[in-house]
């Protein structure tokens, strides 16, 4: 997905483009492959989340009641099964069935910039600029504030050992305790030769299958 309002499925054997899914209004900014059923669903600058049939390419839902930007989308077998984080300050649960809001959560001063799910216990996390914020599923209760960042934190991640990790604008992650909040280690992302201090930001992270590698996408156009 891009600033092209395009999203486009991948055939990654063959390195072709095999599926495209036409509906958002501006530039995409995020995704989420439902882990059990046959449905993606997008955010973007439009201010909607939308779902889509992966096979037939059909819009199932438009889901509205943002005022701005969604930045962030995650799905899950259980309900909710989609959360959706958005520059309007506020995160909303969502019925996949109905395609409807269940829970609107205001907690963020500013942008929701980040989700992630926990992979195993029945929560997940948020981020923006002002810190990270954990809750319980289904309805979005409050369990704790991470605060340390001293940028905006532009990315989550999450493994089975309860490491949740954060990616910050000035190219810090931390790496945090889930059950204790504790953030347990610091690290500054090297910036390429040549690169300008600003392509130190770290814009996507996530941990491969094994849960003990970290992957980064950073604005000095690499990815480590």
């Amino acid at each position: 997905c891009g600033e092209d309002k395009q999203v486009k499925c991948w055939d990654l054997e063959y390195n072709k483009v095999i599926r495209h899914y036409h509906g958002h209004l501006s530039g995409v900014y995020a995704l989420s492959l439902h882990p059990s059923i046959d449905v993606l669903v997008t955010g973007g600058r439009d201010a909607t989340g939308r779902v889509w049939d992966m096979r037939t390419k059909a819009s199932i839902h438009s889901l509205a009641g943002h005022t701005n930007t969604v930045a962030s989308v995650q799905t899950q077998s259980s309900e909710p099964q989609v959360i959706t984080g958005s520059h309007d300050c506020t995160i909303r649960l969502w019925d996949l069935v109905a395609g409807r809001s269940r829970v609107t959560l205001t907690h963020h001063k500013k942008s929701v910039r980040a989700l992630v799910v926990h992979p195993r216990l029945y929560a997940f996390a948020s981020g923006g600029p002002d810190n990270i914020k954990q809750w319980k599923c289904p309805d979005g209760k409050f369990i704790q504030n991470l605060s340390g960042h001293n940028a905006i934190v532009n990315c989550l991640g999450m493994n089975e050992d309860g490491v949740l990790v954060s990616g910050g604008d000035n190219g810090t992650l931390f790496l945090w305790d889930w059950r204790t909040g504790y953030n347990f280690q610091r690290l500054q992302a090297p910036v390429q030769p040549g690169s300008i201090d600003s392509g130190a930001g770290i814009f996507a992270c996530g941990f491969d299958q094994s849960g003990s590698r970290l992957i980064t996408a950073e604005a000095d156009k690499t990815v480590k």
